[in-house]
């Protein structure tokens, strides 16, 4: 069972508890008959629970402690994996890793954010949030891919770029643009996928390339619900109604225009059964570079570039 329990949670978790345990007695006594029917009621209420999530339990399901993150997918989903690290200028970066890897006998470069399953992880990671070098490393292996013909799969799963003023100092701002730039014209196939959290240029970081999919309980947007309540209504008490407001789950940014496709999860969470889960990503990155790979050159990057200038609404006013 799981370890942490969000209060939206509680009821279809203490039912399952219940099973559990009768199901421990099922061999001393005959009760085969009341646990068939509480799986029924519980297999209803787990639908009935997630199916009509708002926007914010959907942030809080994308942080849960226990989901899969960035080094669990690839742990899953990769044949062969070789981390590379360091950006050649100043140090590595523990909040993005990148590699070599083989999915499903294709060859690609693979780059994600990593967060911590504990507080020790999370520490040595930054939670997830990069430096500068973390995004210049995450360039490096980029332009690495493009030199040996290889696709580019990241994985997006951060609250944002490390704000500290050390980060400043070594260009953070440049950093993430620079990253942009070159994602824009980079001559391989991207294959963009939101795990998790996506937060502002933390995300945009390694986020801009020919497909975008989010898994169903993830979040994208340009500020997280919590900074946003603090801007507007200087506390954290509206983060709700923030969340709601931006917009954010996969299915809006499907509707806006912004992903491309959602990935299924398993039903509760993608911690609730991460193979599942990562067997989905898997089928989606094979099927997304399969495409991709029969458009030329030219081509591919006129649609990337394409996808980027169709996103948002504007207007002329005539004088």
């Amino acid at each position: 069972m799981a370890k942490y329990i969000l209060d939206f949670e509680k009821p279809v978790i203490e039912l399952e508890e219940k099973i559990a345990e009768m199901r421990s007695m099922s061999d001393q006594l005959d009760i085969n008959d009341e646990i068939a029917v509480l799986e029924e009621k519980v297999e209803r209420l787990r639908k009935n629970v997630y199916e009509q999530l708002t926007r914010w339990q959907r942030v809080q399901l994308a942080r849960h402690p226990e989901r899969p993150l960035t080094l669990d997918y690839v742990g899953m989903i990769c044949d062969d994996f070789i981390e590379l690290h360091g950006d050649r200028s100043f140090r590595d970066d523990p909040a993005i890793v990148g590699g070599l890897g083989r999915i499903g006998g294709v060859e690609l470069m693979l780059i994600g954010h990593q967060k911590g399953h504990d507080t020790k992880e999370n520490l040595k990671r930054n939670f997830g949030m990069p430096n500068p070098e973390g995004y210049r490393k995450a360039l490096r292996l980029m332009q690495l891919a493009e030199k040996f013909s290889l696709p580019v799969v990241t994985l997006i799963d951060t609250q944002g770029a490390y704000p500290g003023i050390e980060a400043e100092e070594r260009g953070q701002g440049e950093a993430i643009a620079r990253n942009l730039v070159e994602m824009a014209r980079l001559e391989t196939p991207i294959i963009n996928i939101v795990i998790g959290e996506g937060a502002s240029g933390g995300a945009l970081g390694i986020g801009m390339g020919d497909r975008l999919f989010m898994m169903e309980n993830t979040w994208y947007s340009v500020i997280a619900p919590e900074s946003c309540s603090s801007i507007l209504w200087r506390s954290w008490d509206y983060k709700e109604q923030a969340a709601e407001a931006l917009r954010l789950t996969a299915r809006d940014n499907l509707e806006l225009g912004i992903a491309d496709d959602i990935i299924e999860e398993p039903v509760g969470g993608a911690h609730r059964d991460s193979r599942t889960a990562a067997e989905n990503v898997k089928e989606q990155i094979l099927k997304s570079l399969k495409e991709l790979r029969k458009l030329p050159m030219k081509k591919l990057l006129e649609q990337r570039s394409e996808r980027y200038r169709k996103i948002g609404v504007w207007g002329t006013i005539e004088n």
